[in-house]
């Protein structure tokens, strides 16, 4: 079980990183065009800002449970990633974008099978 709880956290940690980096790096235009639609006319700020979340998150998935410093973090973590997926599918649905809210909702389930995974496991 807790090779596949790290497998899941490699995995989200890899797409929110990923995610994450072009949302602090990238300009909006480019978000869009690489299929980050879900920040259609949010302003710079708010874009750039979720970006370093989704970076920080990153790293709240793997690093608390692999150093044992606070370990809460990273179940946590995983939670926020959930809110964030029902959200972000919200989002994609309004703008009819089945694909997004398939992938969405399978980044929604890995996520809660690491929170309750790691929870478990406190």
């Amino acid at each position: 079980m807790n090779t596949i709880l790290w497998i899941c956290q490699g995995l989200l940690a890899a797409a929110f990183l990923y995610s994450g980096s072009n949302k602090t790096f990238l300009s909006e235009q480019q978000l869009i065009a690489k299929g980050q639609t879900g920040v259609m006319h949010l302003p710079a700020f708010a874009i750039h800002s979720i970006g370093v979340s989704e970076i920080l998150g990153a790293v709240g998935l793997i690093l608390p449970w692999y150093t044992g410093i606070y370990p809460i973090l990273t179940p946590i973590a995983a939670v926020c990633f959930a809110v964030i997926m029902v959200l972000a599918a919200r989002i994609h649905y309004r703008l009819k974008e089945p694909k997004n809210v398939a992938k969405n909702a399978v980044i929604f389930l890995v996520s809660v099978f690491v929170a309750w995974g790691r929870f478990s496991m406190l």
